[in-house]
């Protein structure tokens, strides 16, 4: 079985999340926050996917947004957007 993903933050990593996810204009970017930090507070990935957003999302999209936050930061799930038009093979 394989082991769940955690997220530990340092205060300052939390409030930087909570200020993104209470004041920034676009809502993926506050929905991306509030995962992390469902996810730092003990919650599973695969269960914020499911039930702890507004939308069920796919758990890989979870996955994707940890693996941002670790090397990028806020910044990161600020810049990856995900889906549109460019994904769309032609």
């Amino acid at each position: 079985m394989a082991t769940p993903r955690t997220l530990t933050l340092t205060n300052r990593q939390r409030r930087a999340l909570e200020e993104q996810r209470d004041h920034h204009p676009a809502a993926y970017v506050r929905e991306r926050c509030s995962a992390l930090l469902k996810i730092a507070d003990g919650q599973t990935a695969h269960a914020v996917a499911r039930h702890g957003l507004l939308k069920p999302r796919d758990p890989d999209a979870i996955y994707g947004w940890l693996n941002i936050y670790a090397v990028e930061g806020v910044t990161g799930l600020m810049a990856h957007r995900q889906g549109g038009n460019h994904r769309r093979s032609l």
